[in-house]
């Protein structure tokens, strides 16, 4: 395996990652997409590496071979903002000029605070992107 995967899920305790947050407005808003992560996957959270909350797992195989497993719904609390990792759903421009202020980039959708951003839209968008990820990489 010449680039195997450097994320993988761990035993660690979401609970107590999210206790370290120092700000307790990022605190809720992780139980916040805790919540709705766990309601549109129906798994429980595990942190992927140190950083990285996520729900269940797909496992795929690109064209060059090169394959591996992520989380099916994942967020991460960074210190600038909270990251999703969404997938192309980070690129719907009918949704995101819905969403209200945020930044995103190819696959990841960047908030400060999710009093910033219509919790309807980011649940559409999840909601979406679970989806395609399923069609995409069903349960073999």
């Amino acid at each position: 395996m010449a680039n195997p995967n450097k994320t993988h899920a761990t035993a660690a305790s979401v609970d107590a990652f999210i206790d370290k947050q120092p700000k307790e407005e990022v605190r809720d808003d992780c139980r916040t997409l805790i919540k709705l992560m766990h309601e549109l996957t129906g798994e429980q959270p595990h942190l992927y590496g140190p950083t990285i909350i996520g729900f269940g797992t797909y496992h795929y195989t690109y064209a060059s071979g090169h394959s591996g497993s992520a989380p099916l719904a994942a967020f991460s609390p960074r210190k600038p903002e909270l990251v999703l990792y969404l997938g192309e759903e980070a690129q719907e421009p009918e949704l995101l000029a819905k969403l209200g202020r945020h930044r995103a980039t190819k696959g990841c959708l960047y908030v400060k605070r999710l009093a910033d951003i219509d919790l309807k839209v980011l649940k559409l968008m999840l909601k979406r992107s679970i989806a395609r990820t399923r069609k995409a990489y069903p349960l073999s």
